[in-house]
């Protein structure tokens, strides 16, 4: 039986009603009118989103592709709105909407006492809406506009508290940055408009193959392979949304947001339309190698040197984020040795358990009083034990512990890699394998630092709790902490809370128990009919000769048995030696932690700099852009434009007229010189012309 197109209009639609409720009628509505009118609209695009997963996968539907509306039709081209639905579409359809309906109920404890309350749920709503019309659309065209909305609407989140200067820096270096990778992504889809005359998705992978052996003259002796130069094009929109270096400047600094928004687009949805992208484009990146071995190289150095700077940090937030970024590393990585499904299944495991850390990170600062250092907190598991539960299960799962939903995804990342023979391939194998070891030691710190050890904060009121007087506690506080809620939440003294830290409300706890549960078993459900068996079916392209899933697929028997090889795996023992150093280090013997880093200071520089990307992208680009208007201004408006063209016209108008005046004296007898004067010049001319 067929899908109907009225289910799937509710599905994309649902959400924008819920939106422009709250967004223009808020005021009237109310608080509890705003989130009825978004959660309805999420919940019902959820549960049909679910209803066509089983259509699609049980219920014998074939592939939904179909126009709905056409925007423009001009001689050869047109563009529509229309809707492909296959089973990679139904899978992203239903992780968006699943995540987003516990934001949605989440952002009710954690919003309670947000003036701007409505404007947060219409927004939330929009931003699903947009990210429907992104994965669920069948044309060029339409994937941009969802992919514009998304990058609009995360613009407007992550500046949500827009009193504060480091929210409003943070959303603009967002925006700018992924002008970037746009700028190529538009280039990428001109590419495609170009060679193969189609904006629809079927038409341009039918054709795709008549790219080879096409090219792209760049110069009079340059030519680029066609398929390569539309691929890398594509990749670097990629880049700026789904923040791969050196675009992935903006990810981190997007925590300055409210920390739903971070669990919902920096976790879930947003930064993983970049990965679904690549994989939709399967059937053209096959046919370059060059542009599989960028995506692979980009990806690998993701992978392990963002981790690298999560060591460092200090905001429990932050952990999170660049955890996010060494993550969507190896979704790259598996784009680029050709094993998109192995992308695409980490993207979904990576949803749910990174959605759940970062809402339990929120449930942190909620209790700590919208304190986020994580060296003012610890001993906080016998205050929160919901909180602390599921926040292992996620950092369990994150690590790639067998058995638990990332560790099927990521096992088989590395392994795959480890199989490709594609250029660069032993380079990421290195940095994937790493990046296990540098995972763990991030999430394991960020554990213990929080739940476990003694407490580092002091309670006014009520009982008082020790203050802990290790280095850590007393190690200086970051800067943009001490009025990180100073507008929204009034000023606070670092480590010192008006009352004992407690669990969360209910609102808050069931998203993060909702989210553990497929954070343990959604890995072992999916992972032989998603990576080893043709559950994808015609959605992924990929070419027999790069099929590494099909090799590894051959040793593969089932779920049990894989989680019990795990364990005699190399990425299992880094990741047991990550949990041995930190539980030394965090629970026997905190002064280890500053020695290691005076003893590591050049390394620990670097790391704490972020490698100095900010900061050469400050001084070149946003100075360098600044410099170049100011000397635009002085140089051509102020100089050539006013000075030459403008005053210098009026003042030599003035200066003839000022000549011309004197002429004009007013004396008869200068008239009659002149007129004398004048009359000699006539018949001495006149004369010259007879002789």
């Amino acid at each position: 039986m067929e899908l109907s197109t009225s289910i799937l209009l509710t599905i994309a639609l649902a959400p924008l009603v819920g939106c422009v409720l709250a967004g223009f009628l808020g005021r009237f509505i109310g608080r509890a009118g705003a989130h009825t009118a978004t959660i309805l609209g999420v919940a019902i695009a959820c549960g049909l989103s679910f209803y066509v997963l089983y259509q699609i996968t049980a219920g014998g539907a074939p592939v939904y592709n179909q126009n709905i509306y056409t925007w423009f039709d001009i001689g050869n081209y047109s563009a529509h709105v229309g809707f492909m639905i296959d089973r990679l579409t139904a899978m992203m359809m239903v992780v968006v909407t699943f995540v987003s309906l516990l934001v949605h109920i989440y952002t009710i404890g954690y919003m309670a006492e947000d003036p701007g309350y409505q404007r947060f749920f219409s927004y939330i709503s929009l931003f699903t809406f947009s990210m429907l019309m992104l994965v669920m659309s069948n044309n060029f065209m339409q994937l941009f506009f969802g992919w514009e909305a998304v990058g609009l609407v995360s613009y407007l989140l992550i500046g949500f508290w827009y009193k504060r200067p480091t929210a409003i820096f943070a959303n603009l270096k967002a925006f700018l940055v992924n002008r970037v990778g746009d700028f190529g992504f538009l280039l990428g889809i001109a590419g495609v408009l170009y060679f193969l005359n189609t904006l629809d998705y079927a038409t341009a992978f039918a054709a795709a193959p008549t790219l080879v052996g096409k090219t792209l003259q760049i110069t009079q002796s340059t030519h680029w392979d066609a398929a390569t130069v539309i691929c890398i094009l594509l990749f670097i929109g990629a880049m700026g949304k789904s923040a791969q270096v050196p675009l992935h400047v903006w990810l981190p600094d997007s925590m300055e947001g409210p920390t739903p928004i971070s669990a919902l687009i920096h976790a879930a949805t947003m930064v993983t339309a970049g990965i679904f992208m690549v994989a939709r484009m399967s059937p053209f990146f096959e046919l370059s190698e060059t542009a599989l071995s960028f995506v692979m190289i980009i990806g690998a150095t993701g992978a392990l040197f963002t981790g690298l700077i999560g060591i460092v940090q200090n905001d429990i937030k932050r952990v999170v984020a660049y955890s996010t970024l060494s993550q969507l590393g190896y979704m790259t990585v598996a784009l680029g040795v050709s094993a998109y499904a192995g992308a695409v299944f980490h993207l979904m495991t990576h949803a749910f358990f990174k959605a759940l850390l970062f809402l339990g990170a929120g449930s942190v600062i909620i209790a700590m009083h919208h304190e986020q250092d994580m060296r003012y907190m610890g001993g906080l598991r016998k205050y929160m034990p919901i909180t602390w539960i599921t926040m292992w299960i996620g950092s369990l799962a994150l690590c790639g512990v067998p058995f638990f939903a990332g560790f099927y995804s990521k096992d088989a990342i590395i392994e795959a890699v480890g199989e490709s023979h594609r250029a660069g391939a032993s380079y990421a194998y290195f940095c994937v394998m790493a990046g296990a070891f540098v995972t763990a030691l991030y999430t394991f710190r960020q554990m213990y630092l929080t739940f476990h050890g003694k407490e580092r904060f002091v309670v006014e009121h009520g009982h008082g709790h020790g203050h802990g007087h290790d280095d850590h506690a007393h190690a200086s506080h970051d800067a943009h902490h001490d009025d990180s809620h100073a507008d929204d939440h009034g000023h606070h003294e670092p480590g010192v809370l008006e009352h004992a830290p407690k669990e969360s409300p209910w609102v808050v706890t069931l998203p993060l128990i909702l989210l553990a549960i497929p954070s343990i078993i959604v890995g072992a459900l999916a992972v032989k009919p998603m990576l080893f068996g043709e559950w994808f079916g015609s959605a992924i392209h990929v070419n027999e000769a790069n099929n590494v899933l099909g090799e590894l697929g051959k040793e593969f028997h089932d779920w049990f048995s894989a989680g019990l090889h795990g364990f005699t795996q190399l990425p299992f023992f880094l990741v047991l030696a990550a949990f041995a150093i930190q539980t030394y280090i965090y629970l026997f013997n905190p002064a280890v932690a500053d020695r290691i880093k005076s003893a590591l200071k050049p390394i620990y520089t670097v790391l704490d700099n972020k490698y100095w990307f900010d900061t050469v992208y400050f001084a070149v680009f946003a100075r360098g852009g600044m410099a170049l208007g100011r000397a635009l201004w002085k140089g051509g408006d102020a100089a050539v434009i006013d000075g030459v063209l403008i005053d210098g016209s009026a003042s030599l108008v003035d200066r003839i007229a000022g000549g011309v005046r004197r002429l004009q004296s007013g004396y008869l007898y200068h008239y009659a010189f002149a007129m004398i004067l004048g009359l000699i010049l006539l018949l001495g001319g006149y004369w010259l012309v007879g002789q």
